[in-house]
């Protein structure tokens, strides 16, 4: 949402740009206030990153460059929505996370509601869905995939000994140096500060940058990635509902539905094992 919302105002990897650097001037402020620890290791601030660079640089630029090129926001958030599935085949090899069948059920189902909730929105506009599509989006999209799965499984494989908040630190850090590469060699870095924008980079700076990948950093340290990933599932659903309470949108049949699925997956692969 709010990619689409800051697109008329700035390109992508600027908005990212201005994004990261304002989250490490408060994170900053915050490790400090709190006297959180440092890495003590370079191998270790080399992990977290890694890990900044797949998970903001990679999968942030991925979504917003691919939304800016004209890919639907619903359609980006069906690619994204494989996303538990994409972790839970890949936490075996990686986290030798051994995926129950229950937990296999809950993402299948997980993920049909995904589509049940998405497709209601998105057949509305099926006739004009490819108008002024750019190729490089579902490419992009899929790259964006890959690195929110594989970022994910990296920090909770290689950083478990770092503190959140200096280990996020690192990770904006990598971000900013990638996402200003990429700004001065390919975007005119122009913004229009309108209010909107202004609202949406706080946002995205406060709660986002700051208090839900921290969140998902305390999730990822104490919990198993399959059950962690499978939470993914309750965004589409969280914002329709949110959607239908402050803009009117309509819901329907199949959406209802969809949450339905969800809400059953999630609660599938969530569900304590017997031992």
């Amino acid at each position: 949402m709010v990619a689409k919302l800051g697109r008329p105002y700035a390109e992508p990897f600027t908005l990212l740009s201005y994004r990261f650097a304002l989250a490490l001037v408060v994170l900053w402020l915050i490790t400090k206030l709190v006297g959180s620890r440092w890495p003590s290791t370079w191998r270790l601030a080399v992990h977290c990153m890694v890990v900044g660079l797949l998970l903001h640089g990679v999968y942030l630029g991925g979504i917003f460059k691919a939304i800016s090129l004209g890919m639907p926001a619903g359609l980006s958030a069906m690619v994204i929505g494989l996303q538990p599935l994409t972790m839970a085949l890949f936490a075996g090899i990686m986290l030798n996370e051994r995926v129950s069948k229950r937990q296999w059920l809950g993402l299948v189902m997980g993920l049909a509601g995904l589509y049940f909730v998405l497709g209601e929105q998105f057949a509305i506009e099926a006739s004009t869905i490819f108008d002024g599509f750019s190729g490089w989006a579902p490419v992009l999209a899929g790259t964006a995939l890959l690195g929110i799965s594989f970022g994910t499984l990296y920090q909770k494989k290689y950083c478990h000994g770092a503190d959140h908040l200096t280990s996020i630190w690192l990770q904006y850090a990598a971000a900013l140096v990638f996402s200003l590469i990429i700004a001065f060699a390919f975007e005119t870095r122009v913004v229009d500060w309108q209010w909107q924008f202004i609202v949406s980079l706080s946002w995205q700076v406060l709660a986002l940058s700051i208090g839900a990948v921290l969140l998902l950093m305390i999730m990822m340290r104490q919990g198993a990635a399959t059950k962690v990933g499978s939470l993914f599932y309750l965004v589409p659903p969280t914002v329709a509902i949110q959607a239908w309470f402050l803009f009117g949108e309509a819901m329907g049949l199949q959406g209802l539905v969809g949450i339905a699925l969800i809400a059953a997956g999630v609660a599938q692969a969530m569900w304590p094992s017997r031992n």
